[in-house]
């Protein structure tokens, strides 16, 4: 019996690792001292090798309950493989309830949101290559404290 148990275990764990990850990229990048300056721009490198489905990008923070807003401006710039400038779009990303609850998921006095990225109709990822995205704060603070990581995910679309 219990010999069954553990077959059933095991082959379980292997037929789990082998299941594609629900994502094709993920990265967060450490903010120094918790403190999001303007100067300080965290960068994503996205190799897309499929051009045949869509995406969906995720905006990423982690920061504390100390966090003084309800939101964050962020200034996102897009380079696509093959382009010599760069897209640029601001977004609001809202972080609490208009009665002060954080959105997202908290533990203890950290909390982390997933919140996916609206781009205009001419951001793509449909093109083989690297794409390169660049996250810029852009509030009124300099810095703006209590921010503790910022990422980049990007998911084929219906995996969300």
């Amino acid at each position: 019996m219990y010999r069954s148990l553990i077959a059933i275990v095991v082959a379980s764990c292997v037929f789990a690792g082998c299941l594609p990850a629900p994502y094709v990229y993920q990265k967060e990048i450490v903010i120094p001292q918790n403190n999001w300056t303007y100067a300080f721009k965290p960068s994503f490198a996205i190799d897309i090798t499929d051009t045949t489905v869509g995406y969906q990008p995720f905006f990423v923070i982690r920061h504390t309950q100390a966090y003084p807003y309800c939101n964050l401006w962020v200034w996102v710039y897009i380079k696509a493989p093959g382009d010599s400038v760069e897209r640029k779009e601001r977004m609001n990303v809202v972080m609490a309830e208009a009665t002060g609850k954080w959105l997202g998921r908290g533990m203890g006095e950290i909390y982390e949101q997933r919140l996916p990225i609206k781009f205009s109709d001419s951001v793509r990822f449909d093109r083989k290559g690297t794409y390169k995205i660049t996250m810029e704060q852009n509030m009124r603070i300099n810095p703006l404290p209590e921010v503790l990581n910022i990422g980049f995910r990007l998911e084929k679309k219906g995996h969300y």
